[in-house]
């Protein structure tokens, strides 16, 4: 069973998020801020990063661990607003695996962290 983080603020998006994950049969932990996922992901497979709320830092966090090379063996899958593509340009930069509109890991968020993980 893949363990997967998800670092989001918004705890209703993220609860739907984390049951939809946990039904498809992984294992899911939701953290609500940066520092948290930061220590959390040493031990996961995939992080998702909401890229939604621009004082969460989503971007931040993953181009901070990327260069302290904390992300060895982690996937990271981003989800941003479809009306700010701006964003995923920048989270393609800094080195995000997969970034998707956040309607779209909204209806797709378990088949995409199976395909991503099945790319390793």
């Amino acid at each position: 069973m893949a363990t997967v983080i998800a670092a989001v603020p918004d705890l209703l998006f993220g609860s739907k998020l984390h049951s939809s994950l946990v039904g498809a049969g992984f294992e899911c932990e939701l953290i609500a801020d940066t520092a948290t996922a930061r220590a959390a992901a040493a031990g996961a497979e995939l992080m998702i990063v909401d890229l939604t709320d621009d004082d969460f830092g989503g971007i931040e966090l993953i181009e901070e661990m990327a260069g302290a090379g904390e992300l060895a063996g982690v996937k990271t899958l981003g989800f941003y607003s479809h009306v700010e593509p701006e964003v995923k340009a920048r989270a393609v930069a800094a080195g995000f695996d997969l970034v998707v509109p956040r309607s779209r890991i909204n209806r797709e968020g378990a088949d995409l962290v199976g395909k991503l993980l099945a790319s390793s």
